[in-house]
């Protein structure tokens, strides 16, 4: 039985990723695809089931990267963490924007397929479907200081997921629109002096702060 060819495999991604990008989900062509990577469509359906699992196939390391960061982030629990590790947790400086930003701009294509190029695809809704899972997460990190009174503000699941939603639209857009990395550098400053988690949920300030 003869070996299947996988010498073609990345030739149909890669011509699969510029259609997307270029035209998006629902316009791109598998016709175009495979006339690009210079395939069959036999050939290509050999391999994938049709275009929404083609599309899948191209965004599935920017996928897996970024639930291989929230799985991180989430650690052992915030129950396991000391009063100064579970607010360090909220502090939002440069460094740590400028780390997601250098982050997904590494995996630039994909999350902009992602963010829209993805209706039609089970990845439609990217957008809040990431902050959602943000929220969970972040909503255990509050329940565990609200239980220790390291803060007294009261703040419902859903107010939590508004706040995510607006901060995550600031590092969406850039990417949405095209920003080149030094304009991002720019942009992630601006969004630091923007979000302030501490006077949020009425943390200390570090003091290192300038409010």
């Amino acid at each position: 039985m003869a070996k299947a060819d996988r010498s073609i495999d990345p030739r149909i991604l890669v011509s699969a990723k510029k259609e997307f990008l270029e035209l998006g989900f629902e316009k791109a062509s598998l016709k175009s695809i495979c006339e690009q990577a210079q395939v069959t469509t036999g050939a290509l359906y050999k391999r994938y089931k049709g275009k929404e699992d083609l599309f899948c196939a191209v965004v599935a390391d920017t996928v897996e990267d970024l639930q291989a960061i929230l799985q991180e982030k989430k650690g052992s629990g915030p129950e396991q963490l000391s009063d100064e590790a579970l607010m360090k947790a909220w502090d939002m400086d440069v460094d740590y924007m400028m780390w997601w930003f250098e982050f997904l701009y590494e995996r630039h294509d994909g999350f902009v397929l992602l963010l829209k190029c993805a209706e039609g695809t089970r990845y439609a809704n990217f957008q809040h479907d990431w902050v959602e899972e943000m929220t969970g997460a972040t909503w255990q990190f509050y329940r565990e200081a609200r239980k220790r009174e390291l803060t007294r503000v009261d703040i419902s699941r859903q107010e939590v997921h508004i706040l995510l939603s607006a901060f995550w639209e600031t590092i969406y857009e850039p990417f949405i629109h095209g920003f080149s990395w030094e304009q991002i550098k720019e942009h992630c400053l601006l969004v630091c002096r923007l979000f302030d988690w501490y006077r949020v949920f009425g943390f200390p300030l570090p003091e290192n702060s300038n409010g």
